[in-house]
C-alpha cells in the first residue's frame, strides 16, 4: 500500500518527474506550487521557479498525472526571506537566499500543509539522496555529481528529513529529460533550470535600495582602501561588492586587486592581491548536525563546502558552545565569505555531517 505524499511542483523537469515516479511506485500524489509573489515583484519580473507561468506549468503536468493540485499562497514567509537577504548584506554579508528557501519553506511551510491533508511523505525533485547513517537521518551525494543539491539542502532538520523522498537521485539530468520527454511532459521536458534567485532579475543592488532603509550605511558611498588603510577610489555602497571580487571595483591598478572584506559601519571596501583571500579557519553559527552530532568540544575529520557547486576542501569539524561550530580548512581556501552556508561532508565526501552559517573568517595571510 502506498503512501500519501505531497510533492512540491515547480513547473520544472524535475519535479515534474519525481511527481510521476512517485505515482508509478503506488503512492497517492498531491502536487503543490509555493506561489512566493517574488514573480510580481519590480525586480522579479516573472524570473525563477515562482512565476504564473511555472504555476501553469506544474498545473498541467498535475492534470496530466491525474492528481490533485494546491497553489499555496507563501507571499508572507516568502517576505522573511528577502528580509534576511537585504539584511544580510547590509551586515557586510553575501547571503544564500535558496538554502533558507528549503528549510522555511519548501520543507518547512509544505510539511506542516502535507500533515494537515494527512500525508505522510514530502517530495520534491532535487538532486541528493536522503540516507540513514546510525540513529541519524542525512542527505547523501546523487549519481548525477553535475547536479548535486545535498548543499542546497543541508540545513533541514531530523524531521523532514525522515519524512522526505527524492526519487531523482539515482538518475542523471539527461536521463531525466529522456523520461519528460516519453511521458508526454513536452513542455517541460526541455525546459531551462531556473535561476538562483529567483527575486532578482540582473541587479541585486536595485532590489536592496528597494527593501532597505535609504540611510542604511551599505548602500552610503565611501572609500576604497588597500589593505594598508591608503584610500584608491570611492564606491556607492559596501552592498555592491563580495569578498574575491576583482571585476567592477572601479580602481586602476598596475596589478589585479581583489575585494578582500568590506565594512559597512565605515562604509569601507578593502581591495589588495589576491594572496590576501587565503582563508585559515571559520566559525559559523546555527549549526544544523545531520549525519553526526558533536558534543561542544568534540572534533571530527570532515570535507567543507563553503558555496553552491563549489569544491570541497579537507579539515577538521569542532562544536563550540552556542550552536556554533569551526573548521580548520588543512590549506588555505580561497574567498571564504560570512553568510553563505557551510556544509561538511565525511571524509569520503559521501554524506552530510552538518551544515551551519558562515559568521566568522580567519585570514591565512
Amino acid at each position: 500500500m502506498g503512501e500519501r505524499v505531497v510533492t512540491c511542483m515547480s513547473g520544472g523537469v524535475d519535479s515534474s518527474v519525481a511527481a510521476a515516479r512517485l505515482l508509478d511506485a503506488g503512492h497517492e500524489v498531491i502536487g503543490v506550487f509555493m506561489r512566493s509573489g517574488a514573480s510580481q515583484h519590480p525586480s522579479g519580473e516573472q524570473q525563477g521557479c515562482c512565476s504564473v507561468e511555472d504555476s501553469v506549468d506544474a498545473r498541467r503536468v498535475a492534470d496530466r498525472l491525474g492528481i490533485p493540485f494546491y497553489a499555496l499562497n507563501m507571499e508572507e514567509e516568502f517576505g522573511r526571506i528577502m528580509d534576511r537577504f537585504a539584511a544580510d548584506y547590509a551586515r557586510g554579508r553575501t547571503p544564500n537566499p535558496c538554502v533558507l528557501c528549503n528549510r522555511w519553506l519548501k520543507f518547512g511551510h509544505v510539511l506542516r500543509f502535507a500533515r494537515d491533508v494527512g500525508a505522510t511523505r514530502i517530495a520534491s525533485g532535487h538532486y541528493a539522496r536522503v540516507e540513514r547513517v546510525g540513529e541519524r537521518w542525512t542527505l547523501s551525494r546523487p549519481v548525477d555529481r553535475r547536479k548535486d543539491q545535498s548543499y542546497v539542502l543541508a540545513v533541514l532538520e531530523q524531521d523532514p528529513l525522515a519524512a522526505l523522498e527524492l526519487p531523482l537521485g539515482g538518475l542523471t539530468k539527461d536521463e531525466v529529460r529522456d523520461e519528460a520527454a516519453r511521458r508526454g511532459f513536452f513542455r517541460v521536458a526541455g525546459k531551462q533550470d531556473s535561476q538562483e534567485i529567483c527575486f532578482v532579475q540582473s541587479d541585486y543592488r536595485a532590489f536592496l535600495r528597494e527593501r532597505l532603509p535609504a540611510d542604511v550605511d551599505a548602500l552610503q558611498p565611501g572609500a576604497i582602501v588597500d589593505t594598508e588603510g591608503r584610500e584608491l577610489g570611492r564606491h556607492a555602497g559596501t552592498a555592491g561588492f563580495t569578498v574575491g571580487q576583482r571585476k567592477g571595483i572601479g580602481v586602476a591598478a598596475t596589478h589585479p586587486l581583489y575585494v578582500q572584506r568590506t565594512d559597512p559601519a565605515r562604509r569601507l571596501v578593502v581591495v589588495g592581491p589576491r594572496s590576501g583571500l587565503g582563508c585559515a579557519g571559520l566559525e559559523a553559527e546555527e549549526v544544523t548536525w545531520l549525519g553526526t552530532h558533536l558534543a561542544t568540544g568534540e572534533s571530527c575529520a570532515g570535507r567543507a563546502q563553503v558555496r553552491a557547486h563549489g569544491a570541497t576542501y579537507p579539515g577538521t569539524l569542532t562544536a563550540l558552545d552556542g550552536g556554533r561550530v569551526a573548521f580548520a580548512f588543512e590549506a588555505p581556501v580561497e574567498a571564504v565569505v560570512s553568510g553563505q552556508a557551510l556544509v561538511v561532508y565525511d571524509p569520503d565526501d559521501r554524506y552530510v555531517l552538518a551544515s551551519a552559517w558562515i559568521d566568522q573568517v580567519r585570514s591565512s595571510a
